[in-house]
């Protein structure tokens, strides 16, 4: 056999062993697509009907979980609007009682200034009380030092105490939880 013939018949063995590889892999791929899977009552299950429920599933799941973040949008959104609207409630309860012993000092009778002392003193006791529930506290700031960050300066004037001490207030300052709500109004000293 020449060398001609030899390759030849290399080449034909080469093509028939990659035709018979090719008949095995579609053999193994016709194999697998006639794999089904089957269903609990042992009912095969078409490949494409089982990916559509699938997805059928996944859709339900994700319209369920879009609603249900819109549900919670809109609760949140409706309790937002409820803590602005009644964030005051617990705070004007409490001035009622104030504003009872205001009325009473007010009921009492012409000439009775005994009276009139004694409704202001317990509607001024009866606020110092409310306003410790809600931690809104009083800036008394006669005697200390000046601070721009509590206390606000009408003026100064010359006095006996060093400069910078505040000598008067006008109208207290007020904090709540901390913060301030209201700087003192206050008359410092300039010194001598």
């Amino acid at each position: 056999m020449s060398s001609k013939n030899k390759k030849q018949d290399i080449e034909e063995q080469e093509m028939n062993d990659s035709e018979v590889g090719q008949d095995e892999v579609a053999e193994e791929t016709s194999l697998d697509d006639d794999v089904l899977t089957v269903d609990e009552e042992g009912e095969p299950i078409d490949p494409m009907q089982a990916l559509k429920n699938e997805v059928a599933e996944l859709n339900d799941k994700l319209l369920r979980q879009h609603a249900e973040m819109d549900n919670l949008r809109k609760r949140t959104a409706r309790e937002v609007v409820d803590a602005r609207k009644f964030a005051v409630e617990k705070f004007a309860v409490a001035l009622l009682d104030v504003v009872d012993n205001l009325e009473r000092a007010l009921d009492v009778e012409e000439g009775n200034e005994e009276g009139l002392r004694d409704g202001v003193q317990r509607t001024l006791d009866a606020w110092h009380g409310m306003m410790g529930k809600f931690e809104l506290e009083r800036i008394d700031a006669v005697g200390e030092q000046f601070d721009p960050h509590k206390h606000e300066a009408l003026s100064q004037i010359p006095s006996e105490e060093s400069e910078g001490t505040v000598i008067n207030q006008h109208c207290a300052g007020y904090t709540l939880s901390g913060r301030l709500i209201r700087p003192a109004q206050v008359l410092i000293s300039s010194g001598k």
